[in-house]
């Protein structure tokens, strides 16, 4: 039986690619409609692979997804691991991209593209080209390219990693900014115990060879002023022990 509100569901899902390495066995997972869920795990414990899955970027080998909304493509938005923005284009134009795959019109789309623009502080920057811009920013047009068709669910795998650790903490507050103002679904890939403590409202902790949901923790601690507060450090280890556990298990 699925959770409820699930978007999605993952029912003993395996993927085993043609070399024969299995990436992932026996996953069982709901992503329910409204909450930010982090994947949290080591490297190569297909934590990417289930994102790529669930996007519709590949096939389950074994069991079943069940995705619970129609129009794949508008309805979630997949932000990579590198801004992956044409370097040709100008900012309106890499924003602007999904809708003319659709087939709008600059006119028409305009409004769409300035609000996702709007959503991740970048009011007043369509002109600039990626190379004019800091990592941080290209990382935020990167992410209003996958909010301007308004996704249901939002897929971030490790958008941060990159990043200095100032730019990080502040694209930490302004991904929940944003979350609290579109009312998407996330689900966010990290390797960071704080940022997955300070982001999310439920961690499914993952286990390597072959990858595997080896805990879940809920947070629901109150938001305000959460990083300096004993939960937040209580929060860090509590997934720190989780996650030694799932890598020595």
């Amino acid at each position: 039986m699925s959770g409820p509100h699930a978007l999605v569901s993952l029912r003993g899902v395996g993927k085993t690619y043609a070399a024969g390495v299995a990436a992932l066995r026996d996953v069982d997972l709901d992503i329910r409609a409204g909450e930010f869920l982090t994947l949290l795990g080591p490297s190569g414990c297909g934590k990417s692979t289930m994102l790529r899955l669930i996007a519709g970027l590949d096939r389950v080998s074994s069991g079943e997804l069940i995705r619970r909304f129609e129009d794949v493509g508008a309805a979630i938005g997949f932000v990579f691991q590198e801004p992956t923005l044409m370097p040709w284009a100008n900012v309106f134009d890499n924003v602007f991209l999904p809708l003319r795959l659709r087939g709008k019109s600059r006119r028409s789309a305009a409004p769409a593209v300035a609000e996702a623009l709007s959503l991740v502080g970048l009011t007043g920057s369509h002109e600039a080209y990626p190379r004019e811009l800091s990592g941080g920013m290209r990382m935020r047009v990167s992410i209003a390219r996958a909010l301007v068709l308004r996704p249901r669910l939002l897929l971030m795998d490790e958008p941060f990693a990159a990043l200095d650790e100032i730019a990080r903490l502040r694209l930490n507050d302004d991904l929940l900014r944003l979350k609290e103002a579109t009312g998407a679904t996330i689900v966010f890939v990290t390797h960071s115990i704080y940022e997955s403590a300070y982001l999310s409202t439920r961690i499914a902790v993952m286990a390597p060879g072959p990858g595997r949901i080896a805990t879940e923790i809920t947070n629901d601690a109150p938001r305000e002023h959460f990083r300096d507060s004993p939960a937040f450090a209580a929060l860090c280890r509590q997934i720190s022990g989780a996650l030694h556990q799932a890598m020595n298990e």
